[in-house]
C-alpha cells in the first residue's frame, strides 16, 4: 500500500509541475488505510511562502477529523519535507513520513532549503535575518496567564 499512497503524492507533484500552479510537490494524509487528506503545493498561485504541499495536507486533514493532532496518520510526500513542513510534521504528531525524492535533489531543482538548517545553529543575533528580542518580560504575561488558564486545551 504504501507504493500507492506515494504514487498519489507524486501524481499531485507531477500534475501541479505541468499546470505551473505552484511548486513541483504533493503529499496525502492516510488514516487507517486510506487517504484522508491531499495537496500540492500552491506557494506561487496562492502568494503564500506557507503554502507547501504538507502543510496544507496537514490543515486539510486536521480540518476534516476536526482536531489538531494527527496521531495515528501518516504522511506521504513527494519529496523531502523541508525545515517548515518537518516542524509542522512533529507539532502535528505524525506516526510517521514516507518521502519520493530527497532535499538534495530538490535542491538541484531551484528548491534549496540547505540555507534555512544553517540558519537554525546559528546565534539569533548572527542569522542572515536577526532574530532581536523586545520587550520578553511583557510578552512573558501571555505565558503566565496560559499557566492559569483553567480551559486551555493543552498541546
Amino acid at each position: 500500500m504504501h507504493n500507492h499512497f506515494m504514487a498519489r503524492a507524486i501524481e499531485l507533484a507531477v500534475t501541479n509541475a505541468r499546470l505551473a500552479r505552484g511548486g513541483p510537490f504533493g503529499a496525502v494524509i492516510v488514516k487507517n488505510g486510506a487517504i484522508i487528506a491531499e495537496a500540492a503545493n500552491s506557494v506561487t498561485s496562492n502568494n503564500d511562502p506557507t503554502a507547501h504541499a504538507e502543510m496544507l495536507a496537514i490543515r486539510n486533514a486536521c480540518q476534516k477529523l476536526e482536531q489538531f493532532e494527527l496521531r495515528g496518520c501518516e504522511l506521504y510526500a513527494s519529496s523531502e519535507p523541508c525545515p517548515m513542513c518537518l516542524g509542522a510534521i512533529y507539532w502535528a504528531r505524525l506516526e510517521r513520513t514516507y518521502f519520493g525524492s530527497t532535499a538534495a535533489e530538490a535542491s538541484k531543482a531551484g528548491f534549496d532549503d540547505s540555507l534555512i538548517y544553517e540558519e537554525i545553529s546559528q546565534l539569533q543575533s548572527e542569522r542572515k535575518i536577526p532574530m532581536i528580542q523586545i520587550m520578553g518580560e511583557e510578552a512573558g504575561e501571555a505565558f503566565r496567564v496560559w499557566e492559569h488558564q483553567p480551559n486551555k486545551v493543552p498541546y
